[in-house]
């Protein structure tokens, strides 16, 4: 099934800066990156990219629009089904994305922690998405005005993206693949006086 991965290099996940720096920042997407188009080709996907600018080693094409209208053009052009997998998914694996591959719905969706919209299939060539506030409920109400069953995936790894330094504990329990190593490099798990478990960077301790 055709699958564009959306992804932007360009000073990423920022709410990440009180751990990682700006280079560090680019090196974990592109490690994310890795592990989702690696994952969408073992479950039987033909992943392309879809950056904001080119891309050495991935099979890409470059759009400089904003997430929504960049999408809405793969949509337009590509003939259904077509599945959208966002790039910040350091806990996806191969068997996660067959569930979302094997269902024949109408739209398929697999929604992200907070509302948003992590994956989905589309199977009805009207489909366009508005990625804006809560669109995994925007999402599932738009393909059901279009007549479409809508299927939900329930995944663990298809609902953890990363943007805040809390999100970086999941690695560490779940993680495997390219992200997973990168995080492991540099952090370590720490309970704090209540028992909460956070993050610590291993060359930053006391």
């Amino acid at each position: 099934m055709k699958t564009y991965i959306p992804f932007s290099p360009e000073n990423p996940k920022t709410r990440l800066d009180p751990l990682l720096d700006a280079d560090e920042r680019v090196e974990f997407v592109y490690a994310c990156l890795d592990d989702v188009t690696a994952a969408v080709s073992e479950a039987g996907g033909d992943a392309t990219v879809l950056s904001t600018e080119p891309l050495d080693g991935f099979d890409a094409v470059v759009r400089d629009e904003a997430l929504t209208p960049a999408v809405n053009v793969v949509l337009d052009d590509e003939t259904p089904p077509v599945a959208v997998v966002v790039a910040d998914l350091p806990l996806v694996t191969p068997d996660a994305l067959r569930r979302l591959y094997a269902s024949d719905a109408g739209f398929v969706v697999a929604p992200g922690r907070g509302g948003g919209t992590n994956a989905f299939v589309a199977r009805d060539g009207r489909f366009r998405v508005d990625y804006h506030g809560t669109s995994f409920a925007d999402h599932a109400e738009k393909a059901r005005e279009l007549g479409c069953d809508v299927h939900v995936v329930d995944s663990f790894r298809l609902s953890t993206d990363v943007d805040e330094p809390q999100d970086l504990v999941e690695i560490l329990l779940h993680g495997e693949g390219r992200a997973a190593d990168f995080v492991r490099q540099r952090f370590e798990l720490v309970e704090d006086d209540e028992d909460r478990v956070g993050v610590r960077r291993l060359d930053r301790q006391e």
